[in-house]
């Protein structure tokens, strides 16, 4: 049976707006009839769903929602005889949609489901509407659509745009910054230990394990013949990190991500980070680093894609090679010189720089990409693969470390 909601969605809606039915024995009619209910709601209601069940109130209404995005019309194929449906470009019809879909639905399907109707029915430009912003529910692909947008809107827009992303931006810093700050301040101190250290300097946990077989029972102590410590330049620079970033259409989630690590890896002082995005033209974006939103209202989504330009650009800023890793986010689609980029990384290589490539920063999974450039770096000792935000900061942990990076299982 062909249904009309996409196989993401239909899995959401089932778990979560109707619930999941289990039965160890015959099943009663109600619990048929609760089967029967929900799949009506993902196959839409042609004759040809099988389920010959009818919905009323609340279940009508949700259906009516779904079938405005997922019906007759919105890019779909269906079975049987379809029903007229879809939003048009009507902005009140819109308005109502997204009042109703926030009603009948968890706001994880919402995103699903906006998402959808962007990309489905075409109503990207409703966005330019501040009402339509104030109605949405907001999330890093929103915030994607709308850097594409940023220089179609009109002034009484910008900020209401502004005003969205930031709240997307605040949610993601809440949810990231402690964490990475906590790692990579790891990573630092594991980085600067001396075998040498002031008295006031002295890492007594490490010290001890490091000593336990001079254990001297009679005495019930320890003989501290090597001493563990910290480095006294713990709180200066001594670590830099280049991010490069593709801001082509296809890394939009990518470059949200980007911004908010590059903002938080600048806020301490023991790093010093750049942020560089490119697509054939490349734009040093650190002097704004202290604001995210700020960085994310910078980039120009879209275009092509020169991956050399933007490495011989962050080549040419690096000033410790030794004490440098350099993390390129792309699909490594390359409108420039594959040649030359290959070059460049193999050169950064050679002087000591860390280099990373991350084929995605998002909660997408691996996205599509240049295989032929993802084996070539990888044949580099640099291995290219796709990241979530979640694993991103142990990423830049072993980076700093310069120990194995942490691939996840491509399986």
């Amino acid at each position: 049976m062909t249904g009309r909601v996409p196989r993401q969605t239909t899995g959401q809606l089932r778990a979560r707006t109707a619930g999941r039915t289990t039965s160890t024995g015959p099943e009663d009619d109600g619990a048929a009839q609760e089967r029967l209910r929900r799949w009506r709601l993902v196959l839409g209601g042609d004759p040809a769903d099988g389920t010959g069940h009818a919905l009323s109130g609340r279940d009508a209404a949700m259906d009516g929602a779904l079938t405005a995005i997922y019906g007759k019309g919105s890019g779909t194929p269906r079975s049987g005889k379809d029903r007229a449906a879809g939003l048009g470009a009507s902005a009140p019809a819109v308005a109502r949609w997204l009042g109703d879909i926030r009603s009948y639905f968890p706001s994880s399907v919402v995103q699903v489901m906006q998402r959808d109707a962007i990309d489905r029915l075409g109503l990207a430009t409703l966005l330019l509407e501040p009402e339509m912003l104030e109605a949405v529910e907001a999330d890093v692909h929103l915030v994607g659509t709308l850097l594409s947008l940023h220089q179609a809107m009109p002034d009484t827009t910008k900020e209401t745009a502004r005003t969205v992303v930031r709240k997307v931006v605040e949610d993601l810093e809440k949810r990231l910054a402690t964490r990475t700050r906590a790692t990579v301040t790891g990573a630092l101190d594991r980085s600067a230990r001396t075998g040498r250290p002031r008295h006031h300097d002295i890492d007594w946990n490490r010290t001890i394990a490091a000593n336990l077989k001079h254990y001297l029972p009679e005495h019930r102590t320890i003989v501290p013949e090597r001493l563990v410590g910290y480095g006294r330049a713990a709180h200066s620079v001594k670590k830099e990190v280049v991010l490069c970033v593709d801001q082509s259409g296809s890394m939009a989630a990518s470059v949200v991500y980007a911004s908010v690590f590059g903002a938080v890896l600048a806020s301490m002082r023991s790093l010093d980070t750049r942020l560089v995005v490119f697509d054939t033209a490349v734009v040093d974006l650190t002097d704004q680093l202290d604001d995210p939103v700020d960085v994310l209202f910078g980039t120009r989504l879209g275009g092509g894609t020169d991956i050399n330009r933007a490495l011989a650009y962050c080549q040419s800023r690096i000033t410790r090679p030794a004490d440098t890793v350099v993390v390129l986010i792309s699909d490594l689609y390359e409108g420039g010189i594959r040649d030359e980029m290959l070059k460049r990384v193999a050169a950064m290589r050679s002087a000591g720089v860390e280099f990373v490539a991350l084929l995605a920063l998002s909660d997408e999974g691996t996205p599509a990409y240049d295989r032929d450039h993802a084996a070539a770096l990888a044949a580099l000792g640099a291995p290219a693969f796709a990241c979530t935000p979640d694993l991103f900061p142990e990423v830049m942990a072993a980076a700093l470390e310069r120990r194995p990076l942490p691939i996840p299982d491509a399986g």
